[in-house]
């Protein structure tokens, strides 16, 4: 027969779930979030926001475990955001959701304060291997677990530092990417199973990377990259 005091003593003892605020100006990336991280078990969403200013007041009234703070927000950006949480509580890890991040933004973000960066391409692979990084008291970057932030950012300055030193045409990091799978022959199709995202996010990169280079097919593309050195040629 049970005891009373031992069925309280359990209920006590029981983990408390992940409190979790979302901050993300686009209802629909919010409601795709919250449907992911509520069938994983131990998350419990308890605020969102859709500009900087609210995500900021409800991090400080409701003190979350975590914050998913969307980089690109309206009435302040998501760094500035970050940047005010951290003053004032920085006991909530701050995980940065965004469509496309500089490697100079990655670095700020980091030296803010930052957990975590998804791109959110990739939030339906990485988003609770992320979390649970991060709140093992780890790093999240580029699609992969960091341990030791201090050599991680001597990496990104490197890369930043390399980057600068090309010019880049406006291309996003991920552009850089669909551009050198162009030259290397890719299809559409072998470039969005490469990065996980659709098709038509694929056309889209293409659509900027021709308005931003000026050309406007692929093999113009692979020639200009080529030319211009947007890619690393192995031998």
């Amino acid at each position: 027969m049970n005891e009373p005091g031992k069925k309280s003593a359990a209920r006590s003892t029981a983990i408390a779930p992940v409190r979790i605020v979302i901050a993300d100006d686009h209802p629909v990336v919010r409601f795709g979030v919250r449907n992911m991280l509520e069938n994983e078990p131990g998350f419990e969403i308890v605020g969102e926001a859709g500009d900087g200013d609210v995500a900021i007041t409800e991090t400080l009234e409701l003190e979350p475990d975590v914050l998913l703070l969307d980089v690109q927000m309206p009435r302040l950006p998501g760094l500035e955001a970050l940047r005010a949480i951290m003053d004032r509580s920085p006991r909530v890890k701050i995980i940065l959701l965004t469509s496309t991040i500089s490697t100079q933004q990655i670095i700020e973000a980091l030296q803010i304060g930052a957990r975590g960066i998804i791109l959110k391409d990739s939030v339906a692979g990485d988003l609770s291997k992320a979390m649970r990084a991060v709140l093992a008291g780890d790093y999240w970057i580029g699609g992969e677990r960091v341990v030791n932030l201090l050599a991680a950012l001597n990496d990104l300055m490197r890369q930043a530092a390399a980057v600068s030193e090309k010019k880049t045409y406006g291309l996003t990091p991920r552009e850089l990417e669909v551009v050198t799978c162009i030259v290397e022959g890719c299809s559409n199709k072998d470039v969005a199973n490469q990065f996980t995202i659709s098709e038509e996010t694929v056309k889209r990169h293409l659509s900027n990377i021709f308005d931003k280079t000026g050309v406007s097919t692929r093999l113009e593309l692979a020639l200009f990259a080529i030319a211009h050195k947007l890619v690393s040629l192995d031998s």
